[in-house]
Formats: structure tokens, C-alpha cells, sequence
């Protein structure tokens, strides 16, 4: 039993323990001190100790206060979470139906919960100054130790420890003694490890300076400032074509923000886009000595990860560039929210809790009392309906820095191409030509095609066989670097077959083009060219994508081929070429965003091209060449695409002028998924009669994935959290058997 002290104080604590429950503890005085809101201390629950979040201190519980338990440690002496990010989870777990723990575990960075500390090193200096006796002694008795001293007594700042000793050829021992007399000092320095910064601290990207803006730029950099004076929550989308400027307009009002002595989030869809991002502001922000500008993602070693998150919670860093995790980190004094190309898919996280990383960026902009700026060529009809709503400003940019024109875009009907070669091909003689033309005038050419590996499948042409995966319902992928089927969901492979496993043909042909079909064609009519692919299968090293980008911008290599890495966001000002390999590929996904996906890859592919001073051409090959949304991005018509496409959407009651829930059933034994599945509905239909429409229960697109079967409901609703709680609320009264799972997902991304 503990002793009870009157001076104790009880704190809240959400501890993560696999429940939604806020307990009490009691907090020793001296450990009282330590602790505040938001603090990550170690507490008991039941048997055990858990990790746990302090939400209140000093707080007057209706409960025994002799029978509380006492708080057993403080993990860090700063918070780990703001009040406001304690808001952000709250709306979190009620808007996405995610347990709370899921969500604290998703704001709180893994070394942070599993107690890592910072990496120090010990850097040496000189210390009291030896008589001229001492120092004749030294070089007598022990000339090493007058060696170490005389070097360090030479440097005009502190140096590490590990490199003196390495350099004299030093063993501990003699440093150990010379320290011992005082004559040297040693102090340790935390050793912040630096994502995308080499071993002598440059920036891997070219200084960027300001330009002058053209009048478009400079009415929504008044409008912005305008707002930052102001104050306060507001949300502003930034529409501009290709190559108009926009990085610049956000670079402006950063500097804004910064002067002002605020904190900074930047977020970018992809990893890929994050170290030509993190180079630009990091060049532009180098003339404020004291501002540090961070890195967040995936990708981030486990001491990158720490050390970006200690600098922010400790103030030392006030810029933060990173992908959708990293609007959960402790800027300090946020006032500027950006959220580039807002549009993509990425933003939104495929794992519990289900958050879009673009919303959540919107509230805790409005939490925080920030200024949010959503930027994209291509707005994704959500953002393009809250500007009709009223709740976001638009600001436009119409034309490309310093007038460039937009690229010329081609369609080639692959049908006619065919029929002409009577044969099936991979490349396009126009698309042929323009690229041996730019090769020929040192000029650079991307290739894009939205799918990995050489094929999309093997078919045996006598009975039509095609390999499929054993645990997915989905082909295996041909990759001809290592003569294999993979498949892209479960990671499952085997050897490719040389006969047809079904009747034994050996007309066992590839169907379809992936990535290293297309860098094959390309070698075979450009010899002399230098190509190089880039896709999941060969980013398999940390930094081998900077790599390869760095080359590229470098003229080192020729053509790049590549999947959605390469899509959107890059700036390389001697591509004057883009061509799209099956570029309608994306419109036959059964999926209502499908147009809408389709016409954003196509206008943000073709904005690679002419971004420097020489124009640029885009190829695109489609059997499809009168859709829609070929010919709106062909045209460039951004406007009349959104406004078809949101007639379409409100015709058929689709996002945004409903929200979607989907709910995903999944086990290894179909008849009982489905039979939960439609008990589940039931439930709705009775509970929640009137207030939703219900889909389903059906088969989800890709039916079986990793040796489970999946079902799938669709509520439309008008209003997500009220639905969502009460779905919640459901699933908590059925008894739920072990083989099957059921997963909730607000405002989904992603329909397979």
C-alpha cells in the first residue's frame, strides 16, 4: 500500500491499454511538478504498467482519493502532445471511429513511446592552461598526452572526442589521463541526425532566391497577408496551373509567418516530392540563422525521427516539411498550414485510424487558430465544393511563370496504331519520334505508366488461361529482371511458367505493359540513350531515389520511366518532353472518382514538361481518346471538368454532396463474413432508419486479398460523426468471432 499524502495532486491520464477510458492516479508531489498536460507517463492498469497521456491535472474526481494508484514515472520532460493536438485526437476518434489508442498511438512517434533518447557525443576543449614546467614534464613522461593537448590547445572550437582520438591514433587511456588533470574538458552535445543533409551540412538542392512576382502572384500574396494580419482560422484554396508560381507564393508567406515568430506546416503528398521540397526552403530560409527546418515521414530512421520531433517540441526548429503523419508534430505556435497538390490520394491513411491527412491538416488549422492554404492544378471536388460552400477562399493563378506557354498535348488513338502495325506495341511512332528528336537536342524526356513490373499478366493464348494469385483475387505481375510472377497486394512469388499450368501450351504470352517493358522499348529504339526506371521495385535503397533525381536534374540521364513517383510535383527545367503509356488505364477502375483521378494524372503528368525556358510536348497514348477527361486536360479546361463532373456527382447523390462511410467485412471463410455482414445491416436498417442510405452488403472489387474474403457496405450520410457513433455502437454489441474483421472508414479514398 502506498502512503497517502494530503499534497498529492490526481491527474487524467487516456492510457493506452486497449480501452477509451479516462483513470485517476495520483501524482507524489515532486513528481507533480514534472507533470502537465499532455505529458507521456507511465502508469499501472490492472497488473501491468502502460503508457498513458495526462489530459488534466489537479482535477476534483467524485472518487476515493486514498484508493487511487500513484503515477510511477514522467517519460519526458516536456510534453508530448499540445492541448491542441489533444483536441485534434479527440475529433480524430469520433470522426474516423477509431479507438482512442490507435489514434494516440498514431500522433505519438514510435521512439518517443518506446523511450529513446536523444544521441549525444562528447566534443573536447581546452581546459586549464599547464606551466611551462607541466608541459616540459608531459613531453618528457608522456609526449602522447602533450600531443592531444597541443592539438586541441590549436582549435578554435570544440571538437568530438571520437575524432581527436581517431586522428592522433589516441587509446582512451591517454585522453582519460589528460583529462583527469584538467588540462583538457569535455562537454556532451546532443547530435541531431538530419534527414536530407550530407555529412558537411548542405543542402542538396541549388540556393533559392526570391523573384519578382507577375501580378497574379502578387493579388494572392496580398490576399494572403491580408489574412495573416488579420488572424485567426481561415482556409484558402490556391488553384494554379502547372509551373505557375505557387511554391513561391507559400515561400512568401512562410517568410510572413517566421518574421512574425510562428511555426510552419508544410505537407506533400509523397515521400518523392520531400527532398526537392525540403532543398527549396531550406535554401530560401537560410538567411534566418536561428530557424531550423525539420523532416517528417516514413521513410526517417528511428533517430531522424527523434531528433526532428525533440527539435520542434523543444522550439528549436519551427518548420516542419513532411508527408501526412507529420501534421501531428509539436510545432510550436503554428500559424501557417500548406498543404501542396491537396488533391492526392496519399493524403489519405490506409491503416486505422483512417484520416485524410488533408482535413486533419483543415481542423488543426482551425484548432490552433491558423491560416490553411490547400494548393493544386487539379482541386479535388471536395476542396472545389467548399469554395461553393463559402468556407474556402480561391485564389488562381492562370499562367505559368514568367509567361511560359503550357505544353502541347498529343492523343494518339493506340487503336488506329495498331490496326497500322498490326501488332501490339508498347510505343506510339509520334511518341517515337519526339523522343529520339529530344535526345538528339540533349533535351530530356520522362515516360510514365501507372503500373510495375515488365507485364500485367502471363495468358495462354490456346485456352486463355491467366496466372492468378492464390491468396488474392488479382493476376500475378510478370517481372522479367528475375524471370518471376509477383503479386502486388500479399507479396507473394513464384517462378514464371515457361508452359501454361492449365493445358500445358506453351503459347504462354505477356499481356498488358509495365515499367520494364516500357524502359526495354525505349533502350531498343534509342541505343545510345541513358534510361533509367523508376518504381517500387527498385527503390529498395534509402536514398536511391534522391539518387537518381539528383542524376537526372544533373542531365546524367536521358529518359526516366516511371510509376506515380514521378507523376506530379518534380521540377526539372530541361524535360521538354512528357508521354503517358496507357493513360486511360486509371478510368476503368470501378470507382466513382475514376474521371476525376484520370483528368488530375493526366494535367499534373503533362506539367513536368516545359518548365524551364524551352517548350514542352506531351505524348498521350489512350484507346480511348474522346473520354472526357482526356479531352478536358488536352484542352486544358479545368474549370468545365469540375463543374461536369460535380453535375454528375450531385445527379447521383455521390461525394461531395454526401459524405460516404464504407465498412469493410474480411475472414478467411466467406459464408460467415457474409453472414455477419448482413446481420451488421440489419442492425442499421433498423437503427438508423431514415437517416442513412445503405449499400450493400457486396463484394468488394478485389474480392479476396491475402487469403480473405471481403465484403463491403456503403452508408451515404449527410453528416459523418452522429452515423459514425452509432455504427460504432453496433459493432461494439455483436460477438464478433475471431476469423472475422470489420473495419469503418469515413470518407474513403480508395473503393477496391
Amino acid at each position: 500500500m502506498w502512503t497517502v499524502d494530503l499534497n498529492d495532486e490526481i491527474v487524467a491520464v487516456w492510457p493506452l491499454a486497449g480501452f477509451d477510458k479516462t483513470l485517476h492516479y495520483r501524482a507524489a508531489s515532486g513528481l507533480a511538478e514534472r507533470i502537465s498536460e499532455g505529458s507521456l507517463v507511465r502508469v499501472p492498469v490492472g497488473r501491468r504498467f502502460t503508457l498513458g497521456v495526462v489530459v488534466g491535472k489537479g482535477v476534483e474526481a467524485d472518487i476515493d482519493f486514498t484508493r487511487l494508484k500513484m503515477v510511477s514515472q514522467v517519460c519526458y520532460d516536456q510534453p508530448i502532445l499540445t492541448s491542441k493536438l489533444l483536441a485534434l485526437a479527440e475529433w480524430m476518434r469520433t470522426y474516423y471511429g477509431a479507438k482512442r489508442e490507435s489514434v494516440l498511438e498514431t500522433m505519438i512517434p514510435g521512439p518517443i513511446r518506446q523511450g529513446m533518447s536523444a544521441k549525444r557525443e562528447k566534443y573536447v576543449s581546452a581546459g586549464a592552461t599547464p606551466s611551462g614546467e607541466e608541459l616540459e614534464a608531459l613531453a618528457r613522461r608522456a609526449p602522447k598526452q602533450r600531443a592531444l593537448y597541443d592539438f586541441v590547445k590549436q582549435q578554435r572550437a570544440p571538437q568530438k572526442k571520437s575524432l581527436i582520438l581517431n586522428r592522433l591514433k589516441l587509446s582512451a587511456a591517454t585522453y582519460n589521463a589528460l583529462l583527469e588533470k584538467g588540462f583538457i574538458e569535455e562537454e556532451s552535445r546532443v547530435q541531431e541526425r538530419v534527414a536530407y543533409e550530407d555529412e558537411m551540412g548542405a543542402v542538396e538542392f541549388a540556393a533559392e532566391e526570391a523573384f519578382e512576382l507577375n501580378e497574379e502572384q502578387s493579388v494572392v500574396t496580398r490576399s494572403i497577408a491580408a489574412d495573416l494580419e488579420t488572424g485567426g482560422f481561415s482556409a484558402r484554396l490556391l488553384q494554379g496551373v502547372t509551373g505557375s508560381g505557387k511554391t513561391e507564393v507559400y515561400l512568401r508567406a512562410m517568410e510572413t509567418v517566421l518574421e512574425k515568430g510562428q511555426g510552419v506546416l508544410f505537407l506533400v503528398p509523397e515521400v518523392a516530392l520531400t527532398p526537392q521540397t525540403v532543398g527549396r526552403i531550406r535554401s530560401r530560409l537560410s538567411k534566418y540563422a536561428d530557424i531550423q527546418t525539420v523532416v517528417w515521414h516514413s521513410h526517417l530512421s528511428d533517430g531522424e525521427r527523434l531528433d526532428a520531433w525533440i527539435a520542434l517540441a523543444s522550439g528549436a526548429a519551427r518548420v516542419v516539411v513532411g508527408a501526412r503523419s507529420a501534421v501531428f508534430t509539436p510545432i510550436p505556435n503554428l500559424g501557417l498550414v500548406v498543404v501542396d497538390e491537396e488533391h492526392e490520394p496519399a493524403f489519405k491513411q490506409d491503416e486505422t485510424p483512417r484520416y485524410h491527412g488533408r482535413d486533419v491538416a483543415v481542423y488543426r488549422a482551425f484548432l490552433e487558430g491558423a491560416l490553411c492554404v490547400l494548393g493544386s492544378a487539379t482541386p479535388s471536388l471536395e476542396s472545389y465544393r467548399n469554395v461553393a460552400l463559402g468556407k474556402y477562399a480561391l485564389d488562381r493563378l492562370t499562367q505559368r511563370v514568367d509567361d511560359r506557354s503550357l505544353p502541347m498535348m498529343h492523343v494518339v488513338d493506340m487503336r488506329a496504331e495498331i490496326a497500322r502495325s498490326r501488332k501490339s506495341i508498347q510505343l506510339s511512332t509520334l511518341l517515337v519520334e519526339k523522343l529520339r528528336d529530344r535526345f538528339e537536342k540533349k533535351e530530356q524526356s520522362i515516360l510514365f505508366i501507372n503500373r510495375r513490373g515488365f507485364s500485367s499478366c502471363m495468358l495462354c493464348q490456346d485456352c486463355g488461361h491467366v496466372e492468378m494469385c492464390d491468396h488474392c483475387s488479382v493476376p500475378m505481375t510478370y517481372h522479367r529482371s528475375d524471370e518471376t510472377l509477383k503479386c502486388h497486394l500479399c507479396g507473394a512469388e513464384t517462378a514464371a511458367p515457361m508452359r501454361c499450368p492449365s493445358c500445358k501450351s506453351p503459347k504462354v504470352r505477356r499481356k498488358g505493359m509495365g515499367t520494364q517493358r516500357i524502359e526495354d522499348a525505349v533502350t531498343r529504339v534509342m541505343p545510345n540513350a541513358k534510361v533509367v526506371r523508376i518504381d517500387a521495385d527498385t527503390m529498395s535503397r534509402k536514398h536511391l531515389f534522391r539518387q537518381i533525381l539528383g542524376e537526372f536534374r544533373s542531365g546524367k540521364i536521358d529518359v526516366l520511366v516511371g510509376t506515380q513517383m514521378i507523376a506530379k510535383g518534380l521540377d526539372f527545367p530541361n524535360v521538354t518532353l512528357v508521354g503517358m503509356v496507357d493513360a486511360d488505364l486509371s478510368l476503368h477502375i470501378p470507382d466513382f472518382r475514376a474521371n476525376e483521378r484520370t483528368f488530375q494524372l493526366l494535367v499534373q503528368v503533362s506539367g513536368r514538361a516545359g518548365r524551364g525556358d524551352l517548350a514542352g510536348e506531351v505524348v498521350v497514348q489512350t484507346f480511348t481518346p474522346h473520354a472526357d477527361p482526356i479531352q478536358f486536360a488536352r484542352r486544358g479546361e479545368v474549370d468545365a471538368f469540375l463543374e461536369l463532373e460535380a453535375e454528375s456527382r450531385e445527379r447521383f447523390g455521390y461525394p461531395p454532396y454526401r459524405h460516404l462511410i464504407r465498412q469493410v467485412f474480411r475472414g478467411p471463410n466467406a459464408d460467415k463474413v457474409v453472414f455477419f455482414a448482413d446481420q451488421f445491416a440489419k442492425r442499421v436498417a433498423e437503427r438508423l432508419e431514415g437517416r442513412v442510405e445503405t449499400r450493400g452488403p457486396a463484394p468488394c472489387s478485389i474480392e479476396k486479398m491475402k487469403d480473405h474474403y471481403r465484403f463491403q457496405i456503403w452508408y451515404f450520410v449527410g453528416s459523418v460523426a452522429p452515423v459514425m457513433a452509432d455504427l460504432v455502437a453496433i459493432a461494439a454489441e455483436i460477438n464478433w468471432p475471431q476469423d472475422v474483421i470489420q473495419v469503418l472508414d469515413a470518407d474513403p479514398m480508395s473503393l477496391s
